[in-house]
């Protein structure tokens, strides 16, 4: 004969190892919390990469720009101090073109300059937000990460003390039923222990056998559901 001491002994000991298995798997989930904040701080981090990237090349090129600048310039100059030694026409005409040439060049070259400098002056702000931003997703990382390890610290320990309940119980109970009970809790969403009203397992609702409904009401044995797996009790129904 199961008596009730067994069955209210299986009741406490299935919030015990519903909890345990909640707190088992909130542990388990919890990295998975920072995964978002970190996939953001790696896109910052890339961009910022990037943007470095485009700006050194911006300013390797504003350089070069700059330094042929300088070069035409002096072209353009020497071509026109050069006009006052000249004396023939074809002379005047060859450093007319090279100072027309010249001067366009410089035209060019400056209008380049300044679009790469407002590249680059956008560049620069571009960084610095993504610096700030970085910066502020490191700190809120940082927090975040040290209140879960807080959390997973007060879980370890609610987990021991779940534990030494677990140990008080268990002793007992059989160890071939605690073995089938735990799977059970596990499979059933924390539920491994239900009545039956009448001929209905209120675990999964299935209405039973009227002999099989006897014999969990007469609590010979422990008795699983045939379709849910649960460890079955009678309960008078309130109908």
């Amino acid at each position: 004969m199961v008596g009730t001491e067994v069955f209210d002994k299986l009741r406490e000991l299935q919030d015990i190892l519903a909890r345990k298995n909640q707190l088992d798997t909130e542990i388990a989930e919890a990295p998975q919390l920072l995964v978002k904040q970190e996939e953001l701080l790696a896109r910052y981090k890339a961009n910022y990469i990037k943007k470095n990237t485009d700006d050194e090349e911006i300013r390797q090129t504003i350089g070069s720009l700059k330094a042929e600048l300088f070069e035409t310039e002096q072209r353009r100059e020497n071509a026109e101090k050069g006009m006052d030694g000249i004396t023939t026409q074809r002379e005047y005409d060859a450093l007319d073109r090279e100072i027309q040439e010249a001067t366009r060049r410089e035209a060019e070259l400056r209008k380049e300059i300044l679009k790469n400098e407002s590249i680059h002056k956008r560049l620069d702000e571009e960084i610095k937000t993504e610096e700030g931003m970085i910066q502020q997703q490191e700190k809120e990382l940082d927090e975040r990460k040290a209140a879960i390890e807080a959390e997973i610290a007060e879980k370890k320990h609610e987990l021991e003390i779940l534990a030494q309940g677990e140990q008080r119980i268990a002793p007992d109970l059989d160890s071939d039923t605690l073995f089938k009970f735990d799977r059970i809790i596990k499979n059933k969403q924390g539920v491994g222990i239900v009545p039956v009203q009448g001929k209905v397992c209120m675990g999964c609702h299935m209405i039973l056998s009227a002999q099989f409904a006897i014999d969990v009401r007469e609590g010979k044995n422990i008795m699983y559901c045939p379709y849910c797996s649960r460890i079955l009790y009678y309960q008078e129904s309130d109908q």
